[in-house]
C-alpha cells in the first residue's frame, strides 16, 4: 500500500459570496507537504481569491481550510497571526515599497515580527536574496530593478521568515518569455532546496507544465478537476482541453 502523503494544507467546502455573487462554490482539496501546487483557471473564476483565503487574509463565507491539522477559522487573534508567520506571500506586482532598498525591503517582515538585532536582520536579509540570484543589489532602489528583479525580490521578502508555504499570485505576470522560465526554474528550485510548500496562482499554462506536482483547475468559482500536470493534460474534460489548448471555440465562452 503506498504511503499516504503529508498533508500540510486542506480546503472544505469554501464558499465565498460577494454583494450576492458566488465566487467559490463547495471547493475541497487537499495540499501535500513539499509539493507545487498550482491553482489554475481564467480570469473572474475566483482563483486569487481562494489563495488569500487559504494564506488567512479572507475569511471565507462558508467552509473551512486547516494548516497543520488545525482549523484557522477556529482561531483568533495572536494565534492566528502566529499561524500566518508561516505563509510567505509573493504578489503579482511584487508589492515593494519604492522608499525602500532592496534589503529594507526584505528586512520588514523580520522587524516587524521578531526583536532581532539589526546586523542579524541584514544578515538573513541579505542570505534570502542571495538564495533568489539577488546577491550584490541589497542597496538597488526598486525603480532600479528589471521587472523580473522585482518579482524576485518581492520573493526573497516572502521568504524572510522561513515560511513553511509560499503562496504566488500570478509569479509570471508581465515577464517576457524566458524570465517566465527563470521564475519557474526558482520556484521548482527552491521549493526543493528549502523544502517548503509552494501555492501557485497562474493562467500561464506553459508554467503550470514547467513547476506542477498538481494542478486544481477552478471554472466559475468550482472544482473543475485536481491532478497531476500529467493528469490535466490528459484530461477528457472538454472545458479542461479548451483552456489548456487557448482554443476560441469550445463550452468556455468568449465574451
Amino acid at each position: 500500500m503506498a504511503d499516504q502523503p503529508d498533508i500540510i494544507l486542506s480546503v472544505r467546502q469554501i464558499e465565498k459570496i460577494y454583494n450576492g455573487r458566488q465566487v467559490l462554490d463547495k471547493v475541497s482539496f487537499d495540499v501535500a507537504r513539499g509539493e507545487i501546487f498550482v491553482i489554475l483557471g481564467g480570469s473572474g473564476c475566483g482563483k486569487s481569491t481562494m489563495l488569500r483565503i487559504m494564506a488567512g487574509g479572507v475569511k471565507p463565507t462558508r467552509g473551512q481550510v486547516f494548516f497543520n491539522n488545525r482549523d484557522m477559522s477556529a482561531v483568533k487573534g495572536d494565534e492566528l497571526e502566529k499561524i500566518r508567520r508561516c505563509f510567505g506571500m509573493s504578489f503579482q506586482s511584487a508589492a515593494l515599497l519604492d522608499f525602500l532598498n532592496v534589503e529594507e525591503n526584505v528586512c520588514l517582515p523580520i522587524k516587524e515580527h521578531t526583536k532581532l538585532d539589526p546586523r542579524i536582520i541584514s544578515i538573513m536579509a541579505q542570505t534570502k536574496l542571495n538564495l533568489v540570484g539577488l546577491g550584490g543589489f541589497e542597496k538597488f532602489m526598486p525603480s532600479e530593478l528589471s521587472g523580473g528583479m522585482r518579482k524576485r525580490a518581492g520573493l526573497a521578502r516572502a521568504l524572510a521568515m522561513d515560511p513553511q508555504i509560499v503562496f504566488y499570485d500570478e509569479p509570471t505576470a508581465g515577464l517576457d518569455p524566458v524570465v517566465c522560465a527563470v521564475v519557474d526554474r526558482l520556484i521548482v528550485d527552491l521549493t526543493r532546496k528549502l523544502a517548503i510548500t509552494s501555492i501557485v496562482v497562474t493562467h500561464n499554462m506553459e508554467s503550470v507544465f514547467r513547476i506542477a506536482d498538481r494542478v486544481a483547475m477552478l471554472y466559475q468559482g468550482r472544482l473543475l478537476q485536481v491532478g497531476t500536470a500529467q493528469e490535466i493534460k490528459d484530461s477528457d474534460n472538454p472545458i479542461v482541453q479548451q483552456f489548456i489548448r487557448g482554443d476560441i471555440e469550445g463550452p468556455i465562452q468568449v465574451s
